[in-house]
């Protein structure tokens, strides 16, 4: 069974950077399109970014493009978030995920497993 496990979230001032971890375990990780997802407090869960299989293509939502990185190592099974310049409304619960695919990258319900989700609190 595969197993997603973040960290690296926290408190922050604007304009503040972060990085966010996924540790993956349970199958291939190469077999798998990664991507993170967050959930503002009340709110629903959107797309944040998502990486394929061997790095590309890599996609960002436009609230987070340009500001957002998200990479993979596949000998360390990891996926991780830089982000820089960061907002009060980047503030959520971030949410790493695992598609075997093929999915609708931006879609929650395409993707089969989830992290506990690390909160990312950013102050104004």
């Amino acid at each position: 069974q595969v197993s997603l496990v973040e960290s690296g979230g926290g408190l922050v001032q604007a304009g503040d950077s972060l990085r966010l971890s996924c540790a993956f375990s349970g199958d291939t990780f190469s077999n798998y399109v990664m991507a993170w997802f967050r959930q503002p407090s009340g709110k629903e869960r959107e797309f944040v970014a998502s990486i394929a299989w061997r790095g590309d293509p890599i996609e960002y939502a436009d609230s987070v493009k340009g500001r957002f990185t998200i990479s993979r190592d596949n000998a360390k099974n990891t996926v991780t978030l830089h982000m820089n310049s960061l907002k009060p409304e980047d503030t959520a619960v971030y949410y790493c995920a695992a598609d075997e695919g093929p999915g609708v990258i931006y879609s929650v319900v395409s993707y089969d497993f989830w992290g506990q989700g690390t909160q990312v609190t950013v102050s104004s």
